[in-house]
């Protein structure tokens, strides 16, 4: 195909293509002010804050992992559950990281939902999580141990230290990079809300590269 022909045929392809809407400030993202410092500098940190307690969770947790395995390498995805101050979202928050702690976490995470949401499992307390965790195959010390942990206590206090800081009014959220806030006002799906996701890590990437 002569020079020509071949452009002719990429500007036909371009218009048959629907156009990349453009991102916009207080649409789509806001500036987190002042700007957060991440763990892991030389990474793009997207950060979904969540709750088991909390149903829409529930509903994004299958997107949102199916996204977060297929982030390229310069992305690290850290999930961070809060509480908003309800002392049974804190209890899920410690069920979150004690389960990380004993390395049932891949297992159980989608358990934990199911439980909750489809079971209507009432995970709210320490005596009845620590049951549910004994029903999983789980030898319970090994789990209350670490859900008593002061390390454990730690990690749940600094998610809701880290939501205040980000100023999260509401699960699930995605922050990218320490500077923004994925919005999605206008999205009507979650699949709608990671590809969103996307361009504002391809924001971040971008911002970067100026520097």
């Amino acid at each position: 195909m002569s020079g020509w022909l071949l452009a002719i045929a990429l500007a036909a392809l371009a218009m048959a293509l629907p156009a990349r809407a453009e991102l916009t400030v207080g649409r789509d993202y806001v500036a987190i002010v002042p700007a957060q410092v991440t763990d892991n500098p030389a990474k793009l940190e997207v950060l979904e804050f969540f709750s088991y307690g909390c149903p829409h969770c529930s509903d994004f947790h299958p997107t949102v992992s199916k996204w977060a395995a297929a982030l390229p390498a310069d992305v690290v995805f850290k999930r961070v559950p809060i509480s908003f101050g309800r002392p049974q979202w804190a209890s899920l928050a410690r069920l979150y990281y004690a389960l990380e702690a004993i390395g049932e976490l891949n297992r159980l995470d989608g358990a934990v939902f199911v439980a909750l949401h489809q079971e209507g499992k009432k995970l709210y307390d320490d005596k009845s999580i620590i049951a549910w965790v004994g029903t999983q195959g789980v030898d319970t010390k090994k789990f209350t141990d670490a859900y008593n942990s002061f390390g454990v206590i730690s990690q749940a206090r600094r998610g809701d230290q880290m939501a205040q800081a980000y100023k999260i009014q509401g699960v699930p959220a995605l922050a990218v990079d320490g500077k923004y806030l994925v919005t999605g006002k206008e999205v009507k799906a979650f699949s709608e809300l990671v590809v969103l996701a996307d361009q504002v890590i391809d924001k971040a990437r971008s911002d970067r590269g100026k520097k």
